[in-house]
């Protein structure tokens, strides 16, 4: 454990024994180390959703499934619109629709229908994808990384990428295209996609360092033995030096952590009881319900801002043409075929389950942000969250009037509660060039941008 003084306690702070290394949330004795440095600097989350929304169709739109049908603070939201499971939270987003992802359309005849495989690709760089299943990638920098590159290398982790569908195909995948195109959101460079991580377990393990190798953590889980019990010592003596808000706080966080490690273990063991599987192939520490595996996935995101390890995450919530199942959400539609509904009503709506119960897990992000402080206010407060797909009308495999949300307070800059219908043409690009400024990029350009959305 790093001290600065008697009183005042490093950022950086870790609890060590053995192989792990905990890092701390912010406390009380921080304040004077941490008040010189970029306290305020705000958290970026990116969050993909494939297969666009049912109200991105055309008859989806006359009904306002996504898109009110007004403009301003004074919308409504239909029971039947998408962003219904959240409209608790609209104080803290902003709807934007009527964007267009142009770079994911075919620029030349052979790209024609490989829309599903160069789309995520596109969502955070907003530039076209190279057609090839060869190692010759080319897309472009994504925003995420944008940020990590410029404010991301004081932080243990400049960037972490999570994901809940298989990213492990590897090789080629259809109408020409690398599995790379599908399975990265997070581009460091325009040929270097980031891997994501999909198991639990394994991020877990990378945000605190639990056991030194494979063979010592599995050692650990069978014996069912908790990471928080080697820095026991540490948490100890640590607490003797701070005040009583501060061992609060830490007693509170350090329960977060291993009520995580417990849900985790708990999945591990249903998985390999020898039961069979909804997700057959899948890692044990990914759940078969998805709504498990996305609230998991959340709160080792929120530990992650909370500890200061990274301040840039991306998140993949699926794969495009993935024909997984959602039993939760009332259909048993696979995904990919339901968002083929050939803009029959009845398949809308059928598809518009899902999409309802999908975006409903952001109001548990929203929710765990929104109670877990940092500093004077919360992480919901301190952090820019972009909510979107690439895809429009999944069933035309179009790529207009796409899906968007900008969520958080991003530290001041952005207040939420609107909803915001673009100019016709206007690229999704313009949105997120603003958020990259706010951000403190001041860029001229982002993609294919014409300039600034004013949001």
């Amino acid at each position: 454990m790093r001290i600065l003084s008697g009183k005042t306690m490093d950022r950086r702070t870790f609890l060590r024994g053995g192989s792990t290394a905990i890092a701390l949330p912010f406390l009380d004795a921080m304040v004077p180390a941490f008040a010189n440095t970029d306290a305020g600097r705000t958290r970026l989350l990116c969050i993909e959703e494939v297969h666009g929304l049912p109200g991105c169709n055309e008859w989806g739109a006359t009904q306002h499934l996504f898109a009110p049908a007004t403009e301003g603070t004074g919308y409504e939201l239909v029971a039947d619109n998408a962003l219904k499971p959240i409209e608790a939270w609209r104080d803290h987003f902003t709807i934007i629709s009527n964007t267009d992802v142009r770079m994911a359309e075919a620029f030349a005849p052979a790209e024609v229908g490989g829309d599903h495989f160069r789309s995520s690709a596109v969502f955070l760089t907003q530039s076209h994808p190279k057609q090839t299943q060869g190692s010759d990638l080319h897309a472009g920098i994504s925003l995420d990384q944008m940020h990590a590159a410029r404010f991301g290398q004081d932080n243990l982790l400049p960037s972490l990428q999570l994901c809940i569908e298989p990213n492990d195909k590897g090789g080629g995948c259809d109408y020409n295209y690398s599995c790379s195109y599908t399975d990265s959101i997070s581009w460091k460079s325009p040929s270097e996609p980031l891997p994501a991580i999909r198991n639990p377990r394994t991020a877990f393990d990378m945000l605190f360092g639990a056991g030194g190798s494979p063979e010592e953590r599995a050692a650990r889980r069978r014996t069912h033995s908790s990471i928080l019990d080697w820095v026991a010592e540490e948490v100890s003596a640590m607490n003797r030096s701070l005040g009583a808000a501060d061992r609060s706080r830490i007693a509170r966080y350090l329960e977060n952590v291993r009520e995580i490690e417990r849900r985790i273990q708990m999945v591990e063991n249903g998985n390999t009881a020898g039961e069979a599987r909804e997700l057959p192939g899948a890692p044990p520490g990914v759940p078969d319900s998805y709504s498990e595996h996305v609230r998991l996935m959340v709160d080792l995101q929120v530990l992650a801002f909370q500890t200061d390890m990274t301040r840039v995450i991306s998140f993949k919530t699926g794969r495009d043409a993935s024909n997984r199942t959602f039993p939760e959400s009332g259909s048993d539609r696979a995904f990919h075929p339901a968002s083929h509904h050939g803009g029959k009503e009845s398949g809308v709506m059928e598809f518009n389950k899902i999409c309802q119960y999908r975006v409903s897990q952001v109001g548990y992000l929203l929710e765990r942000l929104a109670e877990t402080t940092d500093g004077d206010g919360s992480l919901l407060d301190q952090s820019a969250i972009i909510w979107g797909s690439p895809m429009g009308d999944a069933n035309l495999h179009n790529h207009r009037r796409c899906p968007l949300l900008i969520m958080g307070g991003t530290n001041g800059s952005h207040l939420g509660g609107a909803h915001i219908r673009a100019a016709d043409g206007t690229p999704m690009a313009n949105a997120m060039l603003t958020v990259l400024n706010w951000l403190g990029h001041e860029a001229e350009s982002f993609g294919d941008s014409t300039g600034e959305l004013r949001i």
